[in-house]
C-alpha cells in the first residue's frame, strides 16, 4: 500500500517504525511543527520527525491541517490509506475521503470506551483492569468511526501511565499492521461502534491536583494515571510536591495529614485509608525517592498535604 503516516509523540513511533519494516511504501510523514520546550526554550523536533530524519523521509509539518493547500499535496502523493497515530489535529473531510482504504487510526482504548486524547490516563484513574488497542476507520467525530481491529491488554498494578503507554504502542503497532493486512485481502469489515460511549479529554496541568478527601486506592490509581504528565500534586511547607508512586494502606487519619513520619517512611491520611508516598519530585528537582525526599527536611507528624500553597 502506499501510506501517508500522521503522527507526534513517542507513543506514534513503533507504528511509524513497523510501516517501514513492512514492505508498505511510506510517502511521506505528516506531523505538528516544531514547538520550543526545556528551561532554555530551545527547538525541539517531535519524536515521530526524529525518527522520520533517520530514514530520508518526506516529513510535512502544516500549521493548519484544514489549509486547503496542504490537501493539494496529499492528494499529489496518490496515497491508498492515511495512517493517523496520536497526530494532535482532526482531520477535515476532504482528507478523510482521499485515499481509497481511509483514514485508519490506533486509538490506545476499547472504543467506544475512552474515545478522547487521553484513553491510558483515565483507565488507569478508575482502576481499570484491562484496556487495548482499536483500529479504527476514522469519521468527522471524534473517535467514533467504525471499528475494525480490537485487541485488550490487562493493566498490572504498578503500571503508570508511560510504562502503559509504552507497551499499547508496541502492541498497536502490531494490530496496524494486521489491519492494514486485512482491508488489502478483504477480510476485515468495518463493525460500526456502540453508543455505550465514555469519554477521555486532554488533560491540563491544573488536573493533577490531589483531593486528598478521596479514597486512598482512588488516590494511588489517580497518581499513577498522571505519571508523568501532568504529574499528581500537592503542597507541603508551601511548595508544590508530585507525587510519582504511592501505595494505599489500611488505617485511617484526617485527610491530606502526616499520619506517620520516619526516615523513610511517610504516610498521608485520606477520605478513606491511608497514602504510603514512595517517590517525589519536589518543586525544580529531580525524581527521588521518599528516604531522599526526607533527608533534610523539617517534617513531622501532624503536619498537612493542602490543595493550594500554604507556608
Amino acid at each position: 500500500m502506499r501510506i501517508i503516516f500522521f503522527g507526534t509523540p513517542l507513543f506514534a513511533v513503533p507504528s511509524l517504525k513497523a510501516l517501514l519494516d513492512s514492505g508498505h511504501e511510506v510517502l511521506a510523514v505528516v506531523t505538528r511543527p516544531d514547538k520550543q520546550s526545556g528551561r532554555g526554550r530551545h527547538i525541539t523536533a517531535c519524536p515521530v520527525k526524529q525518527e522520520a530524519q533517520k530514514t530520508g523521509l518526506m516529513i510535512l509539518q502544516p500549521q493548519k491541517v484544514k489549509d486547503t493547500a496542504f490537501a493539494g499535496e496529499l492528494r499529489q502523493l496518490t496515497p491508498d490509506v492515511i495512517v493517523v497515530v496520536a497526530y494532535g489535529q482532526i482531520l477535515p473531510p476532504e482528507v478523510l475521503h482521499m485515499p481509497r482504504y481511509g483514514c485508519i487510526n490506533v486509538h490506545a482504548s476499547l472504543l467506544p470506551k475512552y474515545r478522547g486524547a487521553a484513553p491510558i490516563s483515565r483507565a488507569l484513574i478508575n482502576g481499570d483492569a484491562a484496556t487495548g488497542i482499536t483500529t479504527m476507520l476514522m469519521d468527522e467525530g471524534m473517535d467514533t468511526g467504525p471499528v475494525l481491529l480490537q485487541k485488550e491488554m490487562k493493566i498490572k498494578n504498578e503500571d503508570t501511565a508511560e510504562s502503559l503507554s509504552d507497551k499499547l504502542s508496541r502492541l498497536g503497532a502490531e494490530i496496524l499492521i494486521k489491519t492494514l493486512t486485512g482491508l488489502e485481502q478483504e477480510a476485515i469489515k468495518p463493525v460500526p461502534q456502540s453508543s455505550d460511549a465514555s469519554y477521555a479529554p486532554m488533560l491540563k496541568k491544573t488536573d493533577g491536583l490531589i483531593l486528598w478527601s478521596k479514597p486512598a486506592g482512588e488516590l494511588c490509581n489517580f497518581i499513577r494515571g498522571m505519571n508523568p504528565w501532568p504529574g499528581a500534586y500537592s503542597f507541603l511547607n508551601g511548595k508544590r510536591v508530585k507525587i510519582l508512586k504511592a501505595a494505599a494502606l489500611d488505617g485511617a487519619g484526617a485527610s491530606g495529614l502526616v499520619i506517620k513520619f520516619s526516615q523513610n517512611e511517610l504516610t498521608v491520611g485520606a477520605g478513606e485509608g491511608l497514602v504510603s508516598i514512595l517517590e517525589v519530585q519536589p518543586e525544580g528537582k529531580p525524581a527521588m525517592s521518599i528516604s531522599a525526599f526526607l533527608q533534610g527536611r523539617k517534617i513531622s507528624e501532624g503536619m498537612r498535604f493542602y490543595e493550594y500553597a500554604v507556608d
